[in-house]
């Protein structure tokens, strides 16, 4: 029987999930307080109103159309710098709400940075939909070689300034603007293999030339390509999923599927993040992940 699995980051300083409530989080990010939807957030607030009210910045989202617009209460310093342990990078308030960080996947890093030290071998790893860089820089801090794949310029050029903020610019990382599904399949045919995948999926994106991305549709092909790019040493896969009607079952038998026949383990479940007012569990994603490593 599956078991699935609860992972916490609890080592961040530069960032809090504070309260969550009514739909809505607050949270630190650095020194700046911001509330932001949080569908995940059906119980009421711990703390009173007047705690709330001392948040910097409100995403704010509309009634009629997608999306939403921030409401700022003072003036801040965009981007300003975070870290995590030895990492360096930028936060920003962005349109889409996002942070330019996800601070639940600090387990995540974590976990990579331990498969990559434990193996007595060169390890290459390809993230895909690899945003503003921050498993990029986990896993080139513990000696592997990198490629970075995103369709976002801006996100490109936000995890190149993460990379410099970490000063690990002598460490050989690839930064792509591209299409991740075309990508995998041109490394198919140039016969590229990767011991560590990392995947981070939206539910629905589009690539520098317009390729429709859409999760459903799209991710069982991408696994399939995946198993073809795995090293015969492959070392890990990592598979995380947000906003979407998906069980963590649901990727644990697909990965199940990507990695029949190599051994191993997969360990599956959501990733959560404690509150700092009641210790309340909210759940933000979804993940499987497969290791060679037992």
């Amino acid at each position: 029987m599956t078991e699935l699995l609860l992972l916490t980051s609890p080592h961040w300083e530069d960032y809090e999930l504070i309260d969550s409530g009514n739909g809505e989080k607050l949270e630190r990010y650095g020194p700046y307080l911001f509330v932001r939807p949080e569908s995940q957030a059906l119980w009421q607030p711990h703390l009173p109103p007047r705690e709330w009210q001392k948040a910097h910045a409100t995403f704010q989202t509309r009634a009629i159309e997608s999306g939403g617009v921030w409401s700022f209460r003072v003036q801040i310093q965009s981007p300003w710098e975070m870290h995590y342990k030895h990492l360096r990078f930028l936060a920003h308030a962005s349109a889409s709400r996002h942070m330019g960080v996800f601070p639940e996947q600090a387990s995540h890093w974590e976990w990579i940075i331990e498969q990559i030290n434990q193996a007595s071998k060169p390890v290459r790893v390809l993230n895909l939909f690899g945003y503003t860089g921050l498993a990029s820089l986990a896993a080139a801090s513990a000696g592997a070689q990198v490629t970075h794949v995103d369709a976002s310029k801006s996100a490109v050029r936000q995890a190149q300034q993460n990379q410099a903020l970490s000063r690990l610019n002598d460490q050989p990382i690839r930064w792509l603007v591209d299409d991740a599904y075309k990508f995998v399949q041109r490394e198919i045919r140039r016969g590229s293999r990767y011991e560590g995948i990392i995947l981070d999926p939206p539910k629905f994106g589009r690539g520098p030339q317009g390729q429709v991305w859409e999760l459903y549709a799209s991710l069982p092909a991408l696994l399939q390509h995946v198993r073809t790019i795995l090293s015969d040493r492959a070392l890990f896969i990592v598979l995380t999923v947000y906003a979407i009607r998906l069980s963590a079952l649901s990727l644990h038998h697909a990965l199940e599927e990507t990695t029949q026949g190599l051994g191993g383990e997969i360990t599956s479940g959501e990733l959560v993040l404690i509150e700092k007012s009641a210790q309340r569990q909210l759940s933000t994603a979804i993940f499987s992940r497969w290791t060679s490593l037992k």
